[in-house]
């Protein structure tokens, strides 16, 4: 339905994530794949969703020249914990050391989304917490071990085994946990289309 809708435009996803691709095709859209490299550095004092808008802006930013017909999405994801963004851990101690302090508590995960054309743009974002059970050191380093979580926020993918046993509560949406606020996402391209 959303496919016929936006026939008529150039969907164009920046984001490598093979979760993100997924989510495309599962919602039926013919897209393009194209990926700009930038410094995901944002202003020290932003916080929560602040720092998502402000990086999937940035990311938006990149691309110098849209056709008329183009629809550029770009997004960001961060785990928010103790006033403090959890990017993705750059080894094992790292991200033995983030899924450590997340054990027995809530945190939340916030995705934004930003959708640029040429003559607009809307960045729509999305918070989910999630609480984990009390995790032991043996349960963490399986995980890391044998999933290896170094492209995601936080350290952790919900979808693998470890959401199946770390997870005892979540308020909001899942897949927004796992990269993409699907929900919102459409209804942005709904709008979009009719633009």
């Amino acid at each position: 339905m959303l496919s016929k809708r936006l026939q008529h435009k150039n969907i164009i996803l920046a984001s490598g994530s093979p979760r993100r691709q997924l989510f495309f095709k599962e919602l039926g859209l013919d897209f393009t794949i194209q990926l700009k490299s930038i410094d995901e550095i944002f202003p020290e004092q932003y916080k929560g969703a602040d720092i998502t808008d402000y990086l999937a802006q940035l990311k938006a930013a990149a691309f110098k020249e849209l056709q008329e017909s183009d629809v550029l999405i770009t997004s960001d994801t961060i785990v928010w914990f103790k006033d403090k963004a959890l990017n993705k851990p750059q080894d094992k101690e790292e991200a033995f050391e983030m899924i450590s302090s997340l054990s027995g508590n809530t945190h939340e995960v916030i995705t934004s989304v930003c959708f640029t054309t040429p003559k607009k743009q809307i960045t729509i974002h999305d918070t989910t917490r999630v609480t984990f059970k009390t995790l032991t050191a043996e349960e963490i380093n399986h995980y890391i071990d044998n999933f290896q979580p170094y492209d995601k926020a936080g350290g952790y993918g919900i979808q693998e085994w470890f959401g199946y046993i770390a997870v005892t509560r979540l308020e909001g949406s899942y897949f927004n946990v796992m990269g993409l606020p699907t929900h919102k996402v459409y209804e942005t391209l709904m709008q979009l289309a009719d633009s």
